[in-house]
């Protein structure tokens, strides 16, 4: 690679940095329960230092990301949203790093050239991307799926491809691509279907390098064992309550409605026009109802997307694209076969990466084209006001439009966060009662709306609510709040 494109990916790192860490403290604003949850178990795995594989409450998580938030939490020492938020931040950071790697090690049978303008470019637009970036700030382990699973990839491409790498390190590729790739199963539900595509991507190397059949079996053997030893925790945990594995799948399956086909046929048109015509509606997830993928990339998502068909049946040309199109089925799965809030950017969260690789063929392809008939100062001066625009779009969208849009603080609950504060300027000697009114899931005799507060005043363990004169009750339980104590309501 050469040293202009090492500095263009320095710069793209410092980009997808700035977005993803300026302003984490205040923005998003308030802390969602689903998120305080989440810190209220890292608090609570802190003091009893009993760290889980699943944290069954509030539907159930898998437990990697609440261990990674409680060592945050630990190292920093303070209860505020935004240390939640942080180990969101850094893992969509290197995911940004990681999708040039890939993307280079998809098209190195191009040409060096070729691989590396598809790397740069899906590294800068996942780094300038709107739907990308808001999940990089919020503290859900989903963000965490599609790191595991480009990194994994990457280092998979790299053992099994003899001419790209050396004997030597073709054996501590695969473990290490293998312990990735397995870690993706600890983060988010939608990862089960990761599998298929490893299987799509060994069986094609398989075919492709008939004379190196024994290293590529050995390779993938290696890479399966250390998937299986990362798995097998979380495993066994399933194994124990197989309950714990199918979560609330069944409760939203697009198989539990009446007419299971029509509906799926409706979710497969909504998925498919979330990219380009209507997004996601929920203010957590978007800027709601705006597509998924800024129209210049969205149409560059289209350009990629016809040019990978028509490249799918040159032999010499078929596999990054039998990858992509792969992936893209594949963790669309887990979108079209539910049939809650639909179409759902959390759920979709798998798709980010194919849907950015094949922008950024579409975009070298048109970047090739006009830089054939355009005159250079014209040409440069579009691709110019176009990176510009790629840059100032999820700025002005996200942190001024999006971030103090009245929806927005509702969705994340800010006046539970503010609720939170003004208890932690009372004195402790001060009686204070909680009376929850909103509903939600049932956490320890106490609707899911208190999880915010309690992560606030650190005061979802019994013994800190004693210390701390914090007492949480139901709207039936008024009467006993003594005439003296400050009273609140979580609506």
């Amino acid at each position: 690679m050469s040293r202009t494109a090492k500095i263009i990916l320095i710069l793209i790192f410092l980009l997808a940095g700035f977005f993803r860490l300026y302003q984490l403290p205040h923005t998003p604003p308030g802390l969602y329960p689903d998120e305080a949850m989440n810190g209220n178990n890292a608090i609570e795995a802190l003091h009893t230092g009993t760290y889980r594989v699943y944290y069954p409450e509030n539907n159930g998580r898998e437990g990697l990301f609440i261990n990674i938030q409680a060592i945050f939490l630990k190292l920093i020492g303070t209860n505020e949203p935004w240390v939640l938020r942080l180990p969101s931040a850094l893992f969509g950071i290197f995911t940004v790093l990681g999708i040039f790697f890939l993307a280079r090690e998809l098209f190195k049978t191009y040409s060096e050239k070729y691989a590396v303008y598809v790397g740069l470019l899906s590294s800068f637009l996942l780094a300038t991307s709107f739907w990308h970036i808001i999940f990089s700030r919020i503290g859900f382990r989903a963000i965490l799926a599609p790191f595991f699973l480009v990194w994994a990839l990457y280092f998979l491409l790299k053992s099994l491809r003899t001419e790209n790498s050396s004997a030597n390190w073709q054996i501590p590729y695969s473990i290490f691509a293998g312990i990735l790739f397995g870690a993706g199963f600890h983060t988010y539900i939608a990862y089960r279907v990761t599998p298929a595509l490893i299987l799509i991507l060994i069986a094609w190397i398989w075919w492709l390098y008939k004379e190196n059949r024994k290293r590529i079996l050995l390779v993938s053997c290696f890479f399966i064992f250390a998937s299986v030893i990362t798995v097998f925790p979380l495993g066994l945990h399933y194994l124990g309550t197989p309950d714990d594995f199918f979560g609330r799948t069944g409760q939203i399956s697009v198989f539990s409605s009446p007419a299971p086909l029509h509906d799926l046929g409706i979710n497969i048109i909504k998925t498919a026009g979330m990219f380009t015509i209507h997004g996601d509606e929920n203010w957590r997830h978007n800027y709601a109802g705006r597509p998924e993928l800024f129209f210049p990339v969205g149409t560059m998502f289209l350009v990629g997307f016809i040019l990978g068909i028509k490249n799918f049946l040159k032999k010499e040309t078929t596999f990054p694209f039998l990858i992509l199109f792969s992936w893209l089925g594949l963790a669309a799965l887990p979108v079209v076969i539910s049939n809650e809030g639909l179409p759902h950017a959390l759920r979709a969260i798998l798709m980010i990466p194919p849907v950015i690789i094949l922008a950024s063929v579409g975009t070298v392809a048109l970047y090739n084209t006009l830089k054939a008939y355009l005159p250079k100062i014209i040409f440069l001066s579009t691709f110019y006001i176009l990176i510009s625009l790629m840059i100032i779009e999820p700025f002005n969208t996200y942190f001024l439009r999006w971030a103090h849009n009245s929806n927005t603080q509702g969705a994340f609950a800010a006046d539970y966060v503010a609720i939170g504060h003004e208890i932690n300027l009372l004195p402790k000697k001060t009686q204070k009662y909680m009376v929850i009114e909103a509903g939600g899931v049932d956490i320890r005799g106490i609707p899911m709306p208190a999880q915010t507060v309690m992560f606030i005043t650190n005061s979802f363990l019994p013994e800190n609510q004693i210390e701390k004169n914090i007492h949480y009750i139901l709207p039936a339980d008024r009467i006993t709040i003594p005439s003296n104590a400050e009273m609140f309501e979580i609506k």
